[in-house]
């Protein structure tokens, strides 16, 4: 949990911060191919938040005493079973009710996979085209998570 400036000031188990709408901290990572394509994941259904909805490449809360930098390499890697390749580090939004009360840093990346994905938490991933993607966020707002409307309405804005 942290205060409004993101500094730390508890460690409250994760339900909790969810269910009281505390402030808190996650990572988005966007993962793009070299054919410029974004991968998205779907939310496993078993999932408390979102299950069913496609969200960003990887993404998670930090740990106790976890740097941003540190939780995006970690997500990465748990949920899509690779190391990760140099993560680019963006730009990082406030936290709002958009991102589910969380500061967000969110990064870029470059890779290819095969993925590994982790089925405990991502039932299906699928590379899509940027043109198709906006075109879908707008007719189908519901099928996206709200925290990566927000991010890709940022990252549209601000790298076109």
């Amino acid at each position: 949990m942290v205060d409004e400036r993101d500094c730390v000031v508890a460690q409250l188990p994760r339900a909790e911060v969810h269910g009281r709408g505390l402030l808190h901290r996650a990572v988005h990572v966007l993962v793009f191919d070299t054919a410029g394509q974004l991968f998205l994941q779907k939310r496993s259904m078993l999932k408390d938040q979102c299950p069913g909805l496609w969200g960003t490449s990887a993404a998670g809360h930090l740990d106790a005493g976890e740097s941003y930098d540190s939780a995006a390499v970690r997500e990465f890697a748990e949920e899509l079973g690779l190391r990760p390749p140099p993560l680019e580090r963006l730009f990082k939004l406030p936290a709002s009710r958009h991102t589910g009360w969380e500061f967000v840093w969110v990064y870029r990346c470059r890779c290819d996979g095969p993925f590994q994905l982790n089925r405990m938490e991502i039932d299906e991933g699928r590379w899509f085209d940027l043109r198709s993607l906006q075109v879908q966020m707008e007719r189908e707002p519901a099928q996206f998570t709200p925290s990566t409307r927000h991010v890709w309405r940022e990252y549209r804005e601000r790298y076109g």
